[in-house]
């Protein structure tokens, strides 16, 4: 099994970026990992807040998604792992604690024929397949904007890795179970995982994120979080999030 921190990081299929942008930390992490098979996994975390324990939190917590959702050669086993085992802890039950928590999004290619893809909380996953322009969203939002329609706020999430409500408490709640995924066949094409600081200044102006995939994913996750941040900070009310994005080559 090998692992990969993703911290602006590049190998031959798969890249990652991360920009600070107006924040004091950066509290977003990705992580890969490959089990002897083939079977790989990757992994990206949106933490929220802005402290060093949340910063410190997400980097553990993607790289155990990861290495969870490879062992299992799927990425809804894997993340229902972490998220049970962080719903285990008793001190997340107590409504005060102060416990880091974070939007999840991981993806499961493996060469049985199989690519999997599971989240929880409003990070994104991204399919573009070889032969087609189009940059499909596998992911649907968890966020309030969802539960209301479009009227809600985006910025407060309806589920993440670190919270304690199941599938039919979080239904009750928000309208939508904590974790969801999709199952697909394997085929060649692109995945891009995103935060929101990375997706939302992009989508605000209707700028085609399918545009950033020109097959070097260096180079392209570099350039996409920068832009990110310009466009962010040049909105009518700026501010810049965390940007983070993981770029994979599917063959």
């Amino acid at each position: 099994m090998s692992e990969d921190t993703g911290q602006d990081l590049a190998v031959k299929t798969h890249a990652a970026a991360r920009r600070l942008g107006d924040r004091v930390f950066q509290c977003d992490a990705t992580a890969v990992c490959t089990m002897p098979g083939g079977t790989r996994a990757y992994a990206l975390l949106d933490g929220v807040g802005d402290t060093p324990a949340v910063r410190a939190w997400t980097r553990t917590a993607a790289r155990r998604l990861a290495r969870a959702a490879a062992g299992h050669g799927d990425a809804e086993a894997g993340l229902r792992t972490e998220y049970q085992r962080y719903a285990a802890d008793p001190a997340r039950h107590d409504p005060d604690h102060d416990l880091p928590a974070a939007a999840a999004v991981v993806a499961v290619h493996a060469p049985s024929g199989l690519f999997t893809v599971a989240w929880s909380g409003d990070a994104r996953a991204y399919l573009r397949l070889d032969g087609l322009g189009l940059l499909r969203q596998l992911t649907e939002y968890h966020n309030a904007r969802r539960a209301y329609d479009g009227y809600g706020d985006r910025n407060l999430i309806t589920a993440y890795l670190g919270g304690i409500r199941d599938d039919e408490e979080t239904e009750q709640h928000w309208g939508h179970p904590a974790i969801e995924y999709m199952i697909g066949p394997a085929r060649p094409g692109w995945l891009l995982l995103a935060s929101d600081g990375t997706y939302e200044p992009h989508e605000d102006i209707d700028y085609d994120l399918a545009a950033y995939l020109t097959g070097d994913p260096r180079e392209d996750a570099e350039r996409l979080v920068d832009d990110a941040v310009r466009r962010a900070r040049a909105q009518r009310d700026p501010y810049a999030d965390n940007a983070t994005v993981l770029i994979a080559r599917l063959t």
